[in-house]
């Protein structure tokens, strides 16, 4: 049996941790409903713990032409009745949102991670999100 399925859902509402396991590969919808993409990974600050990005992939047929945009983690909020998150943002927004091959992502953490923490705060600072230096 599926141990996911033993968990309530208000049980789940007053937990206050997950598993990084259960959030990857969750849906990710607009305000409307509509279906976007789905969570593909986190971006971790390695100091205190803190998510700073969900990495969401949005597009791309069989991992061709998928690109991964790091949404500021602030920025999703967890839909318990599409057991997905939302995002404050419609899919004409994302066409210009910064995004980014897989190749591209392992420098979001690295030496010139301020770059493209600046770029992606600088798109995202409009809904609401704040950088987290």
């Amino acid at each position: 049996m599926d141990e996911t399925t033993l968990e309530p859902k208000s049980d789940a509402l007053e937990h206050p941790h997950i598993l990084s396991s259960r959030v990857i590969g969750k849906p990710v919808f607009d305000r409307v409903g509509e279906r976007l993409g789905h969570v593909d990974d986190l971006s971790i600050e390695k100091v205190d713990g803190r998510v700073i990005y969900g990495i969401i992939s949005f597009g791309g047929f069989l991992g061709i032409g998928e690109k991964f945009h790091p949404v500021p983690w602030s920025l999703l909020d967890y839909d318990v009745e599409r057991d997905g998150f939302t995002i404050p943002l419609e899919p004409s927004m994302l066409k210009d949102a910064p995004s980014y091959d897989r190749a591209e992502l392992r420098e979001l953490g690295g030496a010139s991670y301020r770059r493209y923490s600046d770029t992606i705060f600088a798109y995202y600072g409009p809904y609401g999100a704040v950088p987290y230096w």
